[in-house]
């Protein structure tokens, strides 16, 4: 239970006032933009700081006494990376002063629980993020701890791990373990049984997912069209709090409009559009999602970013519909290891592409060998207009670059990482203080240019990095995992400016493992074992799944999905709180799989047909293609 609490940092205030109580066995979240006060509470609740005033009591004690049954995982790894994953968790247990033998047998139980127990020698620097993570819970694990607090987990990690992590975290609910998890990623927060929104140390909503939505008391509306920025345009100026359209939001091959009565808000749009001379393919209904709650309540304190006009002096848009980044059978080996396996991919100037994969999938190598940084195997590489000769200066000036970690040097002052920046892109003396103050504009960090960059909070240094890499204004742009750790209002922000620069004719390639966030792209391409396996318009992906996706809602969520894993691929079920969602086929139609919940002793309180996430998605193309593999080297091996 946490009453009244409040921690400052000399005049400065971090936590003001939060209360809330958390149950038993309960998935708890925290949601909430950059210094909003999580990561605070956590070290307040871990009793690794005491409060400045209010109580922070856990099972009826103060937290600082309880520190002995509360696990804690940080931001940051807090793994030995010269130590092997068993060594890993024998150390934490001795430092914990847990008894060798319940080590070795605790330790044994969650690397199997986790699928870690086939690495327990392997070194823990050689993991990866997934199972970095799994590996660190299996650690503030073997003390046995009453209560979980868990501080951004997954950030960084890919969408199969991060589902698998979020498998194991429902199974320790179950079991009657109290967790409280930060995140920023809204279909996480989905997963918890409880959400809190905070901002600026104060909790501004808390309920349930379903709760939380409701409070929109506004419905979605999905509105695919062919021109998309004319269409965002357009509808942008007649939105507005008080308007019939509240919010519009722009994807890939789609706008989501808020509106709070839909049937109206529909009937505008299609007289606008009509009379704009705009068409459109349809216009569907549905609720509102977490993040439009997130955004709508933020927007109301006031938090909606505005950014300065990007002060562009380049327009690309001539090269539209010409190629910018192209791949022919690219393969790329180390050593006998095949990490790319025949890619082929054509990009155009002003096109948004997404790379999606899980971690070893070949994603970052592909970038790599496409801006010139690693050269291929085999194949041919086009890359800004040139073939041949991508390495070249003349090339290298045409394009930005935001690493997969993070890009910009710790002990130098913001102002002084934007100034190398533009100095190794070129950009011209008289165009870098405009620059730079668009930045800090961007970044929220106006006044602030001088403040050593390491002192920054991930979600503001990686706004830093993106404004770094696109002062120049490159015609082609590589952002791999830009919005990593990143909160959901100023994702928007990046988003926005990204669509911007693809408007005014640049090419951009991104990566990431926010699968809500690749529906942003225009065309997606899905990689497996270092090929490329799938490819389309979002929109189009999510139609050419020939399975069926059902919502169960059960008395008994865990129970029901451990269940029905028994006969079924286990990507085909995944847990939501008190929903579960299960994506049939032929042998299991809807029917069967109630009758199955039924024959278990399983209440099925409604079932309904929903529609695919991305992530649904991809969990599905991924394992089978993964199973595709399987079978292919099975026979080959015969």
């Amino acid at each position: 239970m946490v009453n009244d609490l409040h921690k400052s940092y000399g005049p400065t205030p971090a936590v003001r006032g939060i209360s809330f109580r958390v149950n038993k066995g309960e998935i708890f979240g925290m949601i909430g933009p950059d210094g909003a006060g999580k990561t605070t509470t956590f070290q307040i609740l871990a009793g690794v700081m005491e409060p400045t005033s209010g109580a922070a009591e856990i099972f009826g004690q103060p937290a600082r006494s309880m520190r002995s049954q509360t696990g804690y995982l940080t931001q940051t790894f807090s793994l030995y990376p010269d130590l092997s994953v068993k060594e890993n968790i024998r150390y934490i247990g001795d430092l914990r002063r847990v008894p060798g033998h319940e080590i070795a047998e605790r330790g044994q139980r969650y690397l199997e629980m986790f699928d870690m127990d086939r690495f327990a020698d392997r070194l823990a620097g050689q993991l990866s993020g997934g199972m970095k993570q799994k590996l660190a819970l299996a650690c503030a694990l073997v003390p046995q701890p009453r209560v979980l607090l868990l501080d951004e987990p997954t950030t960084g990690v890919d969408p199969v791990s991060r589902r698998e992590f979020w498998d194991a975290l429902a199974h320790l609910s179950a079991d009657g373990l109290t967790i409280l998890v930060a995140t920023p990623y809204l279909d996480e927060a989905e997963r918890c049984h409880t959400v809190a929104l905070t901002h600026e140390g104060q909790i501004q909503l808390v309920g349930s997912p379903d709760q939380l939505r409701k409070t929109q008391q506004a419905k979605r509306l999905e509105l695919t069209t062919a021109d998309i920025q004319k269409t965002e345009k357009l509808l942008t100026g007649m939105s507005g709090p008080d308007r019939d359209i509240l919010d519009v939001q722009r994807f890939g091959d789609r706008l989501d409009l808020l509106a709070r009565e839909p049937d109206k808000a529909q009937q505008i749009v299609e007289e606008e559009l009509h009379k704009a001379g705009v068409p459109f393919d349809e216009i569907r209904v549905d609720e509102p999602t977490l993040e439009n709650t997130f955004v709508t309540t933020l927007r109301n304190l006031g938090q909606e970013p505005h950014a300065k006009p990007f002060p562009r002096r380049h327009n690309h848009s001539h090269l539209r519909g010409q190629t910018a980044i192209g791949a022919g059978d690219l393969v790329k080996m180390f050593g006998s290891f095949k990490a790319v396996n025949n890619v082929n991919l054509e990009i155009k100037y002003g096109e948004v592409y997404g790379l999606l994969g899980a971690n070893g999938a070949g994603k970052t190598t592909t970038i790599k060998m496409l801006c010139g940084l690693v050269e291929p195997t085999h194949g041919q590489i086009q890359l800004a207009g040139e073939s041949g000769r991508v390495r070249s200066a003349d090339v290298r000036m045409r394009l930005g670059y935001m690493s997969q970690k993070f890009s910009l040097y710790d002990d130098l002052s913001i102002r002084e990482n934007l100034n190398f920046f533009a100095g190794v892109y070129g950009v011209p003396e008289d165009e870098r203080e405009e620059k730079l103050q668009w930045v800090l504009s961007f970044s929220g960090l106006e006044g602030r240019e001088n403040q050593i960059t390491r002192s920054l909070p991930g979600g503001w240094k990686q706004r830093v990095a993106f404004g770094a890499a696109i002062m120049h204004e490159p015609t082609v742009l590589f952002l791999d995992e830009p919005t990593s750790g990143v909160d959901p209002l100023a994702r928007r922000a990046f988003w926005s400016m990204i669509n911007e620069l693809a408007d005014a004719g640049s090419a951009i390639l991104v990566t990431t493992h926010y699968l809500e966030e690749s529906e942003q792209c225009n065309r997606l391409g899905m990689m497996v074992a270092g090929e490329l396996v799938a490819e389309g318009r979002p929109g189009q992906i999510k139609a050419e799944q020939k399975d069926r996706l059902i919502e169960f809602v059960v008395d008994q969520p865990q129970r029901a999905s451990d269940l029905l894993k028994k006969d079924m691929d286990s990507w085909r079920v995944s847990l939501f709180g008190d929903r579960l969602h299960v994506i049939t086929d032929d042998r299991n139609n809807e029917q069967t799989v109630r009758q199955k919940l039924e024959d278990g002793g399983i209440n099925v309180v409604s079932a309904r047909e929903a529609r695919f996430s991305m992530e649904d998605v991809f969990i599905s193309v991924v394992a089978q293609a993964q199973q595709r593999h399987l079978e292919e080297v099975s026979t080959a091996t015969r």
